[in-house]
């Protein structure tokens, strides 16, 4: 079982139809639960890009707008429940085999097993083919968006070895990556700096010397302030934004069981929508600003043997991607699901493998995010905090102008 296949185990929820619920078991049978086509190719898409998916994470959002975006197109007509089902799996299914064609065996009997639940018929076929369609249409609109792997991480030379500006960091001094990012497609942002914040602290200021003595005690690999539960959290969230947040948005599409097929596809595709259009505008305000890591300030005012509790990534501080990523989540889900869960949903972290914690909402991950880059040494806090507010503008964004992507 994959480390992206353990972590959405701990967040699933049973799909139970009220019918189910108020009939129950016949005598002497086993009663099997209904299969939840959301839930179904929601792991699908998980699964394949775990196996086989882009080595940028903005390309694997990419993949998961293009894909639930179709699916949601197709069910935009009221239709018979096998319609709806059919559609819905051959969206994803066309999305799939077309951008990770080594899992083509894979998708192919998903989409067997699936299609073997529905009944034959006019309703199957059509949609199927509807979802194709879509499919077609929406990668067709995406051709030369930038964000394949090569063109996110187009070359990058900073440009002087001034104070203030970024530069490869310790130990590994790989060059930036992500600057191609803001030069991407997006879906709903008007342009990459459509709500790129105010500059950074200046050098040498109150916030900027307060953010830096914080991260220097709190983010050192040998810190005495720093407590467990503290260290615990960094390291929790250490990992990749996408894969952490894999299991919370599965939370939130078993939450919405109740709700229309195409309001939960919808759910997903905004989700992942806001998402790569948040990291546009994520890379955007980095390599505008160029604001070097804490690591490079320390080393060079203050210690010059200082080293943060994780390695630091390879691209500008100014603002934090994690940040940014949480708060485009929350400001999502948030809105289309509520602040606060049914009841308390745990997940996992491949950072901290066997490590689990659990939540009732989506603002603590954001909280937690924020504070885990300071104790990881590797983001001011301002940076962080900024982030957050970036993501959840860009998200509400996308949110507003949904109607934009569903004519």
């Amino acid at each position: 079982m994959t480390t992206l296949r353990k972590v959405l185990v701990l967040a699933a929820v049973p799909a139970v139809t009220l019918s189910t619920v108020l009939a129950g078991p016949a005598a002497g049978t086993v009663q099997q639960q209904p299969v939840d086509v959301a839930l179904e190719w929601y792991d699908v898409t998980a699964d394949t890009i775990a196996a086989a998916g882009a080595p940028t994470q903005v390309t694997n959002n990419r993949t998961w707008a293009i894909g639930w975006l179709a699916a949601s197109r197709a069910l935009v007509r009221p239709a018979a429940p096998s319609y709806r089902e059919a559609a819905l799996a051959g969206a994803v299914h066309e999305t799939l085999v077309t951008l990770v064609p080594a899992r083509k065996a894979e998708l192919d009997q998903a989409l067997a097993t699936t299609l073997a639940r529905v009944p034959d018929g006019a309703d199957e076929t059509n949609g199927v083919a509807a979802g194709r369609q879509q499919a077609k249409a929406v990668l067709a609109s995406r051709v030369d968006d930038g964000l394949d792997p090569a063109s996110v991480n187009a070359p990058f030379t900073p440009p002087s070895t001034d104070a203030g500006v970024w530069r490869p960091t310790p130990s590994k001094y790989a060059p930036g990556t992500q600057y191609g990012n803001r030069l991407a497609k997006p879906f709903l942002l008007k342009s990459a700096s459509q709500f790129r914040p105010g500059p950074p602290p200046a050098l040498g200021s109150p916030r900027y010397n307060r953010d830096l003595a914080e991260v220097r005690a709190d983010g050192a690999l040998n810190s005495t302030t720093r407590t467990q539960a503290q260290t615990d959290t960094a390291q929790f969230w250490y990992g990749s934004s996408y894969v952490l947040y894999t299991a919370p948005l599965r939370v939130a599409v078993a939450e919405a069981a109740s709700r229309p097929l195409a309001q939960r596809a919808k759910l997903v595709a905004l989700f992942h929508v806001a998402s790569v259009d948040t990291q546009i505008a994520t890379s955007d305000t980095k390599y505008s600003y160029q604001r070097w890591r804490p690591v490079t300030a320390l080393r060079a005012t203050v210690d010059a043997d200082w080293t943060p509790l994780h390695e630091t990534p390879a691209h500008p501080d100014y603002p934090s991607g994690h940040a940014t990523y949480s708060g485009s989540a929350e400001q999502v889900l948030t809105t289309l699901v509520g602040a606060q869960t049914a009841k308390p949903y745990t997940i996992g972290s491949p950072t901290a493998p066997g490590v689990t914690r659990t939540y009732s909402g989506w603002h603590q991950l954001t909280v937690e995010n924020v504070d885990a880059r300071v104790w990881s040494g590797i983001h001011t806090r301002t940076a962080d905090t900024v982030g957050a507010t970036l993501g959840r503008q860009v998200a509400a964004n996308a949110l507003h102008n949904a109607h934009k992507l569903f004519r």
